[in-house]
């Protein structure tokens, strides 16, 4: 069975080259394109991780790591940051909001499904690549 990815993302070119490139390695990438979409797309899961963009219209990418990690049946499920923040903070801000892990953009093709695969393997715990 392929892993199933859902993206919260509302930039339809990084969609779509995170979906190229974990398409090629066997994965099912579903997409929502801002955070209430993104909350209510859970519903359709299960999924093995839930990539998510910070900058989100709606709810940004902290309130709807928080709102996932209120829901018991997707409290195990890892959630990685992928976002073009890259201040000093953001990384710890993303964490302590309830992403087990955190990736910035823009993404190197060449390291990235294997990074995604990484999480995907591991427990539910604080990932640190």
């Amino acid at each position: 069975m392929k892993p199933r990815v859902l993206y919260i993302e509302d930039n339809e070119q990084n969609f779509y080259l995170v979906h190229y490139i974990l398409s090629a390695r066997g994965f099912e990438v579903r997409r929502a394109r801002d955070g209430r979409e993104g909350l209510q797309a859970t519903a359709e899961g299960p999924f093995d991780l839930i990539l998510l963009d910070i900058q989100l219209p709606v709810l940004d990418g902290y309130a709807v790591a928080r709102a996932l990690r209120e829901k018991e049946d997707l409290r195990s499920i890892p959630i990685v940051a992928l976002t073009s923040y890259a201040m000093p903070g953001d990384r710890e801000k993303a964490l302590e909001s309830g992403c087990t892990g955190y990736l910035e953009k823009p993404i190197d093709p060449a390291t990235f499904a294997q990074s995604i695969e990484g999480y995907v393997r591991k427990a539910p715990e604080v990932i640190d690549p």
